[in-house]
């Protein structure tokens, strides 16, 4: 039973490391600094960009276009 939660663990651990990773690329993008404000497409590829991890250092280079439907006036 042991051996289970050991590999639990370590799924846990590389899942933590990748996301991690990913984050550190968004940084490295300068997606948190700025003044603009928040808007779908900025948050789309940020969170895109954390999940995409470690493939962002060999060429991902994840982007999001959206468009939230204005209300009529």
């Amino acid at each position: 039973m042991a051996s289970r939660s050991r590999g639990g663990s370590v799924v846990v651990i590389l899942v933590v490391l990748w996301l991690l990773i990913g984050l550190l690329a968004a940084f490295q993008r300068n997606y948190f600094g700025g003044n603009d404000k928040p808007s779908c497409t900025k948050v789309s590829n940020i969170v895109l960009t954390i999940v995409a991890g470690p493939l962002n250092y060999v060429g991902v280079n994840p982007k999001v276009t959206c468009q939230v439907p204005q209300p009529s006036k």
